[in-house]
C-alpha cells in the first residue's frame, strides 16, 4: 500500500465510494472534473454523534452504556436481595402435630397411624425431608369429615415447583388431582394450590402450601374446595412456626 496521504493518491473515477480520513477529501465525479473540496474532518470527541479516536464510541455514548449496564445490575441485585431475603426469613421452618387444631382432634388409632406411616414414606422416596410429620385429624361432626396431613421441612428453593410435584405424587392411575389452582396462602407466604380428585363416593379435595422451608398437603374429605383451603390455613397457622 502507498504511504502518501489519501489526498495525494489519483482518485479512481470508477468508483463512488467516500472514504472518510482526518483530511479534506476531494470527491471526484465519474466525468473526472474535480470538484470543491469538502472537509468531513469528524467532529471532536465529544460533540453529539461524533466518534472518539480509532472508532470508539463517544463519550455520551460511552455514558449511556454504563448507564444501562449499572440499571440492569441494580435490577438484578434487588430481585436477588428480594429473594435471598425471604429465603432467610422462611427457610428454618417447624411443622408439629398438635393434639388439637381448628376444632379437630388427632387420630390415634392403628388404622390412622398406618395411613400417615405409609403416606411420609412414599413422599420421601420423592422429597428429602430434613424431617417429616403427619397426622390424622378427626372431625366431631362427622367420620366422613377427617383431614389427612403429611409433609416435612426442608430447604426448599423453588416452593412451587416443588408443591406440583407433591401433587403428581398424589394423583394415581385412576384417580388424577386436576384443576389444581392458587388460591390465598395467608400469613406464612409461600404459595398455596387446591385441587380435587375423583373417589367412590363424589371427590377428595387436595390442598397444600410450599415456602422455603416446608411443603405440605392435606386430604379432606365431605368438603368443597374453599372450605378445604380456609381450614388448611387454620391448621398450618397452628403448626408451622419459624426459629
Amino acid at each position: 500500500m502507498s504511504d502518501a496521504p489519501r489526498s495525494e493518491r489519483p482518485a479512481t473515477t470508477d468508483s463512488g465510494a467516500i472514504e472518510i480520513t482526518s483530511e479534506p477529501i476531494v470527491l471526484h465525479q465519474r466525468t473526472g472534473r474535480e470538484a470543491e473540496a469538502v472537509d468531513v474532518t469528524p467532529a471532536p470527541d465529544g460533540e453529539p454523534g461524533a466518534a472518539g479516536p480509532a472508532g470508539k464510541p463517544s463519550s455520551r455514548r460511552r455514558k449511556i452504556v454504563l448507564g444501562s449496564v449499572l440499571a440492569v445490575t441494580v435490577a438484578g441485585a434487588a430481585v436477588f436481595g428480594t429473594v435471598g431475603w425471604r429465603i432467610m426469613q422462611q427457610k428454618d421452618a417447624t411443622l408439629a402435630t398438635p393434639v388439637e387444631v381448628a376444632g379437630l382432634t388427632r387420630d390415634e388409632s392403628e388404622g390412622a397411624r398406618a395411613t400417615i406411616e405409609y403416606l411420609r414414606t412414599a413422599v420421601n422416596a420423592e422429597i428429602n425431608f430434613a424431617e417429616s410429620f403427619g397426622a390424622v385429624y378427626a372431625d366431631p361432626a362427622g367420620p366422613d369429615r377427617s383431614v389427612l396431613l403429611f409433609g416435612g421441612t426442608t430447604l426448599v428453593w423453588q416452593p412451587e415447583r416443588d408443591l406440583d410435584r407433591l401433587f403428581d405424587l398424589a394423583s394415581e392411575e385412576d384417580s388424577k388431582v386436576s384443576g389444581v389452582r392458587k388460591v390465598d396462602a395467608g400469613p406464612l407466604g409461600g404459595v398455596m394450590k387446591c385441587g380435587t380428585a375423583p373417589i367412590r363416593d363424589g371427590e377428595l379435595v387436595f390442598c397444600g402450601w410450599a415456602d422455603h422451608g416446608s411443603i405440605a398437603m392435606g386430604m379432606f374429605a365431605g368438603r368443597p374446595l374453599d372450605e378445604s383451603a380456609t381450614l388448611l390455613r387454620e391448621i398450618r397457622n397452628a403448626v408451622q412456626s419459624r426459629d
